[in-house]
Protein backbone atom coordinates (compact mmCIF):
# COMPACT_ATOMS: atom_id res chain seq x y z
CA UNK A 1 0.00 0.00 0.00
CA UNK A 2 1.12 3.13 -1.49
CA UNK A 3 -0.83 5.70 0.34
CA UNK A 4 -0.66 6.20 3.91
CA UNK A 5 -3.35 8.46 5.20
CA UNK A 6 -7.40 8.04 4.79
CA UNK A 7 -7.37 8.39 1.22
CA UNK A 8 -5.94 5.10 1.19
CA UNK A 9 -9.44 3.72 2.17
CA UNK A 10 -10.97 5.51 -0.59
CA UNK A 11 -11.75 2.85 -3.58
CA UNK A 12 -12.67 5.35 -6.21
CA UNK A 13 -10.71 8.35 -5.08
CA UNK A 14 -8.56 7.76 -8.46
CA UNK A 15 -11.40 8.52 -10.58
CA UNK A 16 -11.27 12.32 -9.57
CA UNK A 17 -10.49 14.80 -12.20
CA UNK A 18 -6.12 14.75 -12.34
CA UNK A 19 -5.60 18.24 -10.38
CA UNK A 20 -8.57 18.04 -8.35
CA UNK A 21 -6.83 14.16 -7.55
CA UNK A 22 -2.94 15.59 -7.32
CA UNK A 23 -4.15 18.16 -5.01
CA UNK A 24 -5.61 15.91 -2.57
CA UNK A 25 -2.36 13.67 -2.54
CA UNK A 26 -0.41 16.95 -1.94
CA UNK A 27 -2.36 17.97 1.12
CA UNK A 28 -2.44 14.79 2.29
CA UNK A 29 1.75 14.80 1.89
CA UNK A 30 1.36 11.46 0.08
CA UNK A 31 4.01 10.31 -2.12
CA UNK A 32 2.27 12.07 -5.46
CA UNK A 33 4.56 11.31 -7.97
CA UNK A 34 4.30 7.16 -7.87
CA UNK A 35 0.74 7.29 -6.75
CA UNK A 36 -0.05 9.81 -10.28
CA UNK A 37 2.41 7.40 -12.29
CA UNK A 38 -0.19 4.32 -10.83
CA UNK A 39 -3.24 6.26 -12.54
CA UNK A 40 -1.84 7.31 -15.17
CA UNK A 41 -1.12 3.55 -15.88
CA UNK A 42 -4.76 2.37 -15.73
CA UNK A 43 -6.31 0.84 -19.14
CA UNK A 44 -10.27 0.34 -20.28
CA UNK A 45 -11.50 -3.24 -20.58
CA UNK A 46 -12.02 -2.21 -24.48
CA UNK A 47 -8.43 -1.21 -24.79
CA UNK A 48 -7.02 -4.59 -22.82
CA UNK A 49 -9.20 -6.73 -24.67
CA UNK A 50 -7.75 -4.91 -28.33
CA UNK A 51 -4.18 -5.67 -27.26
CA UNK A 52 -4.90 -8.87 -26.67
CA UNK A 53 -6.49 -9.76 -29.92
CA UNK A 54 -3.95 -7.56 -32.00
CA UNK A 55 -1.29 -10.11 -29.89
CA UNK A 56 -3.00 -12.92 -30.66
CA UNK A 57 -4.23 -13.84 -27.67
CA UNK A 58 -7.60 -15.91 -26.60
CA UNK A 59 -9.77 -14.63 -24.05
CA UNK A 60 -10.86 -18.02 -22.29
CA UNK A 61 -12.52 -16.58 -19.18
CA UNK A 62 -13.28 -13.42 -18.01
CA UNK A 63 -15.50 -11.90 -15.09
CA UNK A 64 -16.12 -8.56 -14.43
CA UNK A 65 -16.29 -7.05 -10.52
CA UNK A 66 -18.40 -4.48 -9.14
CA UNK A 67 -16.72 -5.18 -5.93
CA UNK A 68 -13.05 -5.96 -6.75
CA UNK A 69 -11.86 -8.85 -4.52
CA UNK A 70 -8.70 -7.57 -3.29
CA UNK A 71 -11.22 -4.97 -1.47
CA UNK A 72 -11.75 -7.67 0.83
CA UNK A 73 -8.93 -7.15 2.63
CA UNK A 74 -8.83 -3.68 2.02
CA UNK A 75 -12.09 -2.06 3.22
CA UNK A 76 -13.95 -5.20 4.16
CA UNK A 77 -15.86 -5.43 1.58
CA UNK A 78 -17.33 -8.61 0.31
CA UNK A 79 -16.83 -8.93 -3.42
CA UNK A 80 -19.49 -8.87 -5.75
CA UNK A 81 -19.79 -10.03 -9.66
CA UNK A 82 -21.51 -7.34 -12.06
CA UNK A 83 -24.79 -7.43 -13.66
CA UNK A 84 -25.20 -8.76 -16.40
CA UNK A 85 -26.86 -5.30 -17.91
CA UNK A 86 -23.99 -3.54 -16.67
CA UNK A 87 -21.53 -5.40 -18.26
CA UNK A 88 -23.55 -5.01 -21.40
CA UNK A 89 -23.20 -1.36 -21.90
CA UNK A 90 -19.31 -0.04 -22.56
CA UNK A 91 -19.54 3.20 -20.36
CA UNK A 92 -22.02 1.82 -17.94
CA UNK A 93 -19.28 -0.99 -17.96
CA UNK A 94 -16.71 1.58 -17.38
CA UNK A 95 -17.46 2.91 -15.06
CA UNK A 96 -19.29 0.91 -12.42
CA UNK A 97 -16.68 -2.02 -12.43
CA UNK A 98 -13.90 -2.33 -10.31
CA UNK A 99 -11.51 -4.82 -12.40
CA UNK A 100 -11.97 -7.68 -14.70
CA UNK A 101 -10.58 -10.75 -14.12
CA UNK A 102 -8.99 -12.23 -17.25
CA UNK A 103 -7.74 -15.92 -18.04
CA UNK A 104 -6.32 -15.36 -21.89
CA UNK A 105 -4.01 -18.36 -23.94
CA UNK A 106 -1.72 -17.24 -26.61
CA UNK A 107 -3.31 -18.69 -30.18
CA UNK A 108 0.07 -19.49 -31.75
CA UNK A 109 0.58 -21.59 -28.59
CA UNK A 110 -1.92 -23.77 -28.70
Amino acid sequence: QIAKSRISKLPYIHLLPKRMYKWILTKKKESVAELMEIRETGISIERFEKICKKQSYQLLHKRHYLINPIYQWKFGWKPRKQAGFVRAIPFVRNFFTSCVYYLIQNKKEK
